[in-house]
């Protein structure tokens, strides 16, 4: 049996964000409180959790690329609770995009803060969600607006190590294969599936990520599913290694805390070594997160 001495609380947060940046970081700060008031300690964020619908992506960008308001946000909130949180994404404008023709492109790029309020590391979401899906907005085009990443990030936190990924990446196993080959115990998504996409997939696809890699996966996603523009799916949850779905939520906003037990999951490893079993190898990147 474990011991519950060993077990450390992980928070997945669902929101129903809009254009509106101070509503947004009211609605996350309330939700904040409720995770860490269930002695949560590493709390994950959903995409776009103080930006969803905004305009004039390219002037936030450059906002926040010199710590704007949702940067700050996130490292009053971590600080304040001495907890880390896994910040979604936020658009930032990244000095290495200057040289490129269209410089008017930027990345959703998810912040992890320590308890401390310090950037530790920054994921840039990799794949983008351009996709024609039959629901009221239709046409996803993020590729206008953004610019993918390139490097995979697994980083250590005080439950464990904790590799990133957002939305779209969730339908590329090699990602995950890759950051687990990192070390990664503990994956987490920031996501804004799509009511269409996430009915059909999402908790399909966020199992199959655990089983497959033998992971903890943390899936926060935005939950508002009856938007008249664009409707998200909810459905946040936290997956055992096993695939058992340990926490979840319907739509709308709120809350999913479970236990992280990395006895149970090095156990569940050394019994069934799928990561040394494998005749394949995902290349690595070309600029991969050592």
């Amino acid at each position: 049996m474990s011991n519950t001495a060993l077990l450390r609380k992980v928070a997945s947060i669902q929101m129903t964000s809009g254009a509106d940046l101070g509503a947004n970081l009211d609605q996350a700060e309330l939700l904040i409180q409720s995770a860490v008031s269930r002695g949560a300690e590493l709390l994950v964020l959903p995409e776009n959790f103080a930006y969803l619908g905004c305009k004039e992506i390219q002037n936030i960008a450059e906002i926040e690329k010199s710590i704007g308001p949702a940067r700050k946000f996130l490292a009053e909130q971590a600080s304040k609770y001495k907890v880390w949180i896994v910040g979604g994404t936020i658009p930032v404008k990244e000095p290495s995009l200057s040289d490129l023709n269209d410089s008017s492109l930027t990345s959703a790029s998810c912040f992890v803060v320590d308890s401390k309020g310090i950037e530790v590391s920054c994921y840039r979401k990799m794949h983008l969600f351009d996709a024609q899906i039959d629901d009221a907005k239709g046409n996803y085009c993020e590729s206008s607006e953004y610019s993918p990443g390139s490097s995979p990030v697994v980083v250590d936190t005080p439950i464990g190590r904790v590799g990133i990924a957002v939305c779209y990446d969730l339908r590329f196993p090699e990602l995950f294969r890759y950051i687990v080959g990192q070390g990664a115990e503990i994956i987490v998504i920031p996501s804004a599936f799509t009511t269409k996409t996430g009915k059909a997939h999402w908790s399909l696809l966020l199992r199959a990520r655990a089983v497959e890699n033998l992971a903890y996966v943390v899936g926060a996603n935005m939950g508002d599913r009856d938007h008249p523009k664009q409707p998200t799916w909810g459905g946040s949850a936290i997956i055992d290694p096993w695939g058992t779905i340990v926490g979840q939520l319907e739509g709308g906003s709120g809350v999913v805390v479970a236990d992280i037990d990395l006895s149970y999951l090095n156990d569940l490893r050394n019994k069934m070594p799928v990561h040394k079993h494998r005749q394949f190898s995902i290349a690595k990147p070309l600029s991969s997160a050592e």
